[in-house]
């Protein structure tokens, strides 16, 4: 297949809740699907609401794949962002909305985020995301004014991994709200991995998913371009 490209669209947060805790991305939710799609020969660029260099959280030096990440041209890439608003989505084949708590507040409101995020599915491209990357899906409008995400499978941070983790920093339960605005939503114990494709929405759990994802990113892309 010629050259693929994947948009990965990320949080410009650095704190978060009424605790000031610190946040961004979450590393492995980049690192993991990065790999995969390195391997595959596929394109990753790196697009921010605000553009310019997002905060990292989570990092695991005990992990082979984030080390390599960590010291990668393509977190360098990352580190300059650009805007969101000023690229063309259908330049891109899929976009990837990786987590960490920083998308619950920028991702899951953010007006440029919305269009992108409308605009590449209109345009028949793969949307992708996982953990608290579904975010960016909530109040997604088509073209035909229909919601993205109402009937629709799909995964991410669960209610039960969130009484866990970060209940009295994030803004809302983003298991709930997928759920209030009709997704089919499903999950599995806290921190184990699963993935949802339904057609050309491809959702992720949790950060063990991340790989996953990346997985299926590239087999729709393979099959795509059959």
């Amino acid at each position: 297949m010629s050259m693929k490209h994947v948009l990965f669209i990320v949080t410009n947060t650095h704190e978060i809740g009424p605790n000031k805790r610190k946040t961004g991305y979450f590393f492995p939710e980049i690192a993991h699907p990065h790999e995969v799609l390195e391997k595959a020969g596929i394109a990753v660029e790196y697009a921010s609401p605000l553009g310019g260099a997002p905060t990292d959280d989570g990092y695991d030096e005990k992990d082979p794949i984030q080390v390599a990440f960590r010291n990668s041209k393509s977190i360098r890439r990352l580190a300059h962002s650009r805007k969101l608003s000023e690229l063309d989505l259908l330049d891109y084949d899929a976009i990837f909305i990786p987590g960490g708590l920083g998308p619950m507040a920028d991702l899951a409101t953010d007006a440029d985020v919305k269009r992108a995020v409308s605009s590449a599915w209109d345009g028949g491209r793969i949307v992708s995301a996982v953990c608290h990357g579904p975010c960016a899906l909530l109040g997604v409008k088509l073209k035909d004014g229909s919601s993205l995400i109402k009937g629709r499978k799909l995964t991410s941070f669960s209610n039960k991994e969130e009484d866990g983790y970060a209940k009295a920093d994030v803004p809302f339960m983003l298991e709930d709200a997928l759920r209030s605005e009709g997704a089919e939503y499903s999950s599995v114990e806290p921190w184990q991995p699963k993935v949802v494709v339904d057609g050309r929405l491809i959702t992720g759990q949790n950060p063990a998913s991340g790989g996953g994802v990346g997985e299926e990113i590239v087999k729709a892309l393979r099959a795509a371009s059959q």
